[in-house]
């Protein structure tokens, strides 16, 4: 009687642990709502590695591209992931889309450092077109350059093709003749003096980087209503955006591109259009820290921006709620989603992402607020 009672016993705890496991398993696979600063797993029950990323909407599903981040340290070891979905919220793991090299002294060697990629589709080639910021293996953040690789297929693999500085030997279309004219030489300016300050707006670090090539870091891609395409860049040593027209096939610049708010430390750009107008999200430059958003918009997009109050509202707004700008996504219902980064430098796989809709004020403006879920 015992004997059985054990038998019995031990069935039924069996049956509470797969029970248990069943319904953790329909928990990952079915998630109900977007929950900001939680940790998310894919469809396998995984944590979810895609940080600083974007997404691509290509044929009634998402594509989210993101930096395969290492528990320790800041240098890239796997090289660019993707994850599918058809709601936002259960998102199966695709792979390594852009893998680092084995190969000694490729510029996606292992250990280099790879951040902000973005995916754009070419309607002429038919080809999925992947941009990203790079630095060189054991270089640091001198390099300040932007990749470029290519797949068929959305999901990848995708073939690296090249990397450098942006438009060298190219000045920006809104930079004058008198400008262009000046002669700079940056060691002798104090920085964040007057006269610094003033050198910068003229275009000193423009002058100094033209033959190499404009730096390029924190980054985003912009497919407009006409199928041109730009690549939206931190420069000039973090100190001011650039938006740099990229050629039909988008694999290469086309040499128009303007500067915006020189010296103003802009980082981090997310950018949508909504009724003509542009808009653009970036961040100030603190680091890993957190800080107050900036909001800019202009009528055209190579043409003159403007800057307006932090777009954040509500508690939090002034660190961005704890986040960092990365990519803001057009919806299907016509809405747009607002995405960012939780960063956590002691473990940056642990980072966290948070999403929240873009609402728009009386007078058209856009505003963040924070959604526990939604």
């Amino acid at each position: 009687m015992n004997k059985c009672l054990k038998i019995v016993g031990c069935f039924l705890l069996l049956d509470f642990f797969l029970l248990t496991s069943l319904w953790g398993q329909m928990n990952v696979a079915h998630q109900k709502g977007i929950v900001s600063g939680e940790v998310w797993k894919d469809t396998d029950g995984n944590v979810i590695n895609a940080h600083g990323g974007g997404i691509l909407f290509n044929n009634g599903k998402y594509y989210w591209f993101g930096e395969h981040r290492p528990s320790s340290g800041f240098t890239t070891q796997v090289g660019v992931t993707c994850y599918s979905s058809t709601d936002l919220r259960n998102w199966k793991y695709e792979g390594v889309a852009l893998a680092v090299s084995d190969e000694t002294g490729s510029d996606i060697e292992k250990g280099c450092i790879i951040e902000r990629p973005k995916v754009i589709y070419n309607q002429k080639t038919g080809k999925y077109v992947m941009w990203f910021h790079l630095e060189l293996k054991g270089r640091g953040y001198g390099p300040s350059r932007a990749g470029v690789a290519v797949s068929d297929t959305p999901a990848g693999p995708y073939r690296f093709i090249r990397s450098g500085r942006v438009n060298p030997g190219v000045y920006p279309l809104n930079m004058t003749r008198e400008e262009q004219e000046l002669t700079w030489n940056p060691k002798e300016y104090e920085w964040w003096t007057p006269e610094w300050r003033k050198a910068v707006d003229k275009g000193m670090f423009v002058k100094r980087d033209l033959e190499g090539g404009q730096m390029s870091r924190d980054m985003t891609l912009f497919v407009d209503d006409d199928g041109k395409a730009y690549h939206i860049y931190s420069s000039e040593e973090n100190l001011t955006l650039h938006i740099a027209e990229l050629s039909d096939d988008y694999l290469s610049h086309t040499g128009k591109y303007i500067r915006i708010f020189p010296g103003g430390h802009n980082e981090a750009p997310a950018i949508f259009k909504k009724d003509g107008t542009y808009w653009m999200i970036a961040s100030g430059c603190t680091g890993w820290e957190p800080n107050e958003a900036r909001l800019m918009t202009a009528s055209s997009i190579l043409g003159e921006w403007s800057q307006l109050p932090n777009p954040c509202v509500g508690k939090d707004a002034k660190i961005t709620f704890g986040g960092q700008s990365t990519y803001i996504l057009p919806l299907k219902d016509g809405g747009y989603m607002f995405m960012a980064d939780a960063w956590r430098p002691k473990s940056l796989s642990d980072s966290r992402y948070i999403w929240l809709p873009v609402r728009f004020n009386e007078k058209g403006i856009p505003f963040i607020e924070w959604v526990d879920k939604w």
